[in-house]
């Protein structure tokens, strides 16, 4: 199957990316209202230290938190932003009817592809997965990634005609199965010759980063891009160079510790990624509810786990583009806890 021109210009620009996924938080004020103009700081600063893509109000952008008219102003302000440099990639989940209505938000708001997140709480049967998804695909000309986790798991079947529907271009795991998905590539590879595009969606998927590389996944989302650029955009560089040596040194003395760290707290994907961002200066408030603030000590781990890469990798905070992606004090679980 031919892509849309729309799918086929996405996927040729996330094929070989020259950064990290960028996948910004929501910025919210003191009274917890959505605060657009720190939002828009902290894409900017995204883009301008290396980004290869925005993946605007998905897991890590509190996705569930937001009505829908603040999350079309969200991907505005990423699409602005943004300036045509990398794509906008926006977050669309819930029940069918609802994942469409957020879709069609974020064509209008100038998104150039979707993220479709598992649809809500229910188990749902193959059959019922594929045609909530081919029913998303076809509301809108924008190309769609869907995310394998939860409660949308898919044989390797499904992702076949998945990759067989007009707007799908690719699958983002957070499962962390690879037995599964070696079985999904190969099966796409065998009847679906062509494109299709595989994303490492695992918290902090840096950790597994080497292992995904080695059944054909490169693409990947990086939570540690948000407060520490010059640490991510090394490992990309490195993982993507076959620099192991470089990845396997900041695995061991950064991403694992930082991912044990996430785990003493339920929703640390998302709040402890949040409280890094606001240490590099750059106000985006606490988190929503459900979720909750990280505990001090874990604020404080965060800092100096922070500081040991960049030590491990002898540079200053601030020495990739404009510096920290929050720099600046201006604004210039599980199911949960993945992008």
């Amino acid at each position: 199957m031919t892509p849309a021109p729309l799918a086929a210009d996405l996927a040729t620009r996330l094929t070989v990316p020259s950064g990290p996924l960028f996948f910004p938080v929501t910025a919210y004020g003191p009274d917890g209202s959505l605060d657009l103009d720190v939002y828009r700081t902290h894409v900017r600063r995204g883009v301008e230290a290396g980004a290869a893509a925005v993946f605007a109000v998905c897991g890590t952008g509190e996705f569930h938190a937001l009505t829908p008219e603040e999350f079309q102003d969200c991907v505005r302000a990423a699409v602005e932003e943004t300036a045509g440099r990398v794509p906008v990639v926006a977050g669309a989940g819930y029940g069918t009817a609802l994942a469409v209505r957020f879709a069609r938000l974020a064509q209008e708001a100038g998104a150039d592809g979707l993220l479709a997140m598992p649809p809500y709480l229910v188990v749902a049967g193959q059959e019922g997965l594929l045609r909530h998804y081919r029913e998303l695909a076809a509301a809108t000309a924008l190309p769609v990634i869907v995310y394998q986790r939860d409660n949308a798991v898919f044989t390797p079947g499904t992702v076949v005609e998945l990759a067989r529907t007009e707007g799908i271009i690719g699958l983002k795991d957070g499962l962390g199965d690879l037995d599964l998905m070696q079985r999904i590539v190969s099966a796409v590879r065998t009847e679906v010759p062509g494109d299709f595009l595989y994303f490492n969606g695992l918290p902090t998927a840096e950790l597994t980063g080497l292992a995904y590389r080695a059944i054909g996944v490169g693409l990947y989302s990086s939570a540690v891009f948000c407060f520490a650029p010059e640490i991510a955009l090394a490992f990309h560089r490195a993982l993507n160079t076959g620099d192991d040596e470089t990845v396997n040194r900041l695995v061991d003395g950064f991403y694992r510790p930082f991912v044990e760290l996430r785990a003493q707290g339920r929703g640390y994907a998302v709040s402890l990624v949040k409280a890094g961002v606001r240490q590099t200066g750059l106000d985006v408030g606490e988190v929503r509810p459900p979720l909750h603030e990280p505990a001090e000590e874990h604020v404080k781990q965060l800092a100096r786990l922070v500081e040991r890469g960049h030590a491990l990798l002898g540079v200053e905070p601030g020495a990739v583009g404009t510096g920290a992606v929050g720099t600046g004090a201006e604004a210039d679980s599980e199911s949960e806890e993945r992008m």
